[in-house]
């Protein structure tokens, strides 16, 4: 697992071992970027479940102006720092190690690029789509880029966004929610 490309592009990351994390596949991954290559520069970034905040540092390297990244999980929070620091991107940085519900009753401000990548086998996609809605943290235009197994469905709208495009990558599944743009 590597950074693709930006200031950072090349440096390797470290995850963590075990069946407890499912990094994002490089090839996903660029897949994602080459989707939203033009709207990352200079955005507001939330990676809810961070993991090994690969989703944000590279957003980051990118041209993201900042990053939020979430983990629950305190080694995981550990990891996430090292990569920041691996990456010299540490100072546009604020990991947070809490639950994403948690995280979400509390969050202030709004975001331009949120992405949701949590373990497959558990509600957490649907929950924190939902809660995102309720909560308003998405900016007019802004973009949610949810990773799923390819064979689960998900609603079209949401209050405040709705599904723009799906795409599958083998077993990997990427929907993207866009917010209506204010004129």
């Amino acid at each position: 697992m590597r950074v693709i490309a930006g200031k950072a592009r090349s440096v390797p990351l470290l995850s963590r071992d075990g069946l407890d994390t499912r990094p994002t596949s490089d090839r996903v991954k660029e897949a994602v970027f080459n989707i939203i290559q033009f709207e990352v520069e200079g955005r507001r970034v939330l990676d809810l479940f961070g993991g090994s905040g690969q989703l944000a540092i590279e957003a980051l390297s990118r041209g993201a102006a900042e990053a939020v990244i979430v983990d629950q999980s305190k080694e995981s929070v550990s990891i996430i720092r090292q990569n920041l620091e691996k990456t010299k991107l540490a100072d546009s940085a604020e990991v947070i190690c809490a639950d994403y519900m948690e995280y979400l009753n509390r969050a202030k401000g709004k975001f331009d690029l949120i992405f949701l990548d949590p373990p497959y086998r558990e509600k957490f996609l649907e929950n924190a789509l939902k809660r995102i809605s309720e909560i308003d943290i998405l900016k007019s235009g802004g973009i949610i880029i949810c990773e799923r197994p390819a064979d689960k469905a998900l609603p079209d709208n949401y209050s405040g966004f709705s599904r723009a495009k799906d795409y599958r990558y083998g077993k990997t599944g990427i929907t993207v929610y866009r917010a209506a743009a204010l004129s």
